[in-house]
């Protein structure tokens, strides 16, 4: 499945593969962030840190009328309070996927998926 824009210049078909990828790489630049996670987690609790190449497994992209949803699953450090590390990666990863990819998302929900202890 990908979303289609028309241009002057011709047609653009993105992914959501794609717009999961750019999706991942936002939220992991986010401060408090120590990586994506699957959206399963494993059956002791604990949730699997997800490598740069695997980032849409921690992202689900869906359209409705016309507006995307992303639902992220995250890993945050321990010590940050956690719903200002949300708040953050909900607003920086609208801003920057509505201003790369031109596309209007409606909600962005974040998974909490685990805590880590950083060294």
């Amino acid at each position: 499945m990908s979303v289609s824009k028309s241009t002057q210049y011709g047609n653009i078909n993105i992914s959501m593969e794609a717009i999961a990828m750019l999706a991942g790489g936002v939220v992991t630049e986010c401060y408090g962030v120590v990586g994506m996670a699957s959206q399963k987690v494993f059956q002791d609790g604990i949730a699997e840190i997800l490598k740069k190449e695997n980032f849409s497994k921690g992202v689900i992209v869906t359209e409705k009328e016309g507006k995307l949803d992303l639902d992220l699953y995250i890993i945050v450090s321990h010590g940050i309070k956690i719903s200002e590390v949300v708040h953050e990666v909900q607003k920086k990863v609208k801003y920057v996927l509505e201003k790369s990819l031109e596309l209007e998302f409606d909600n962005i929900n974040i998974f909490v998926q685990g805590v880590k202890m950083m060294k």
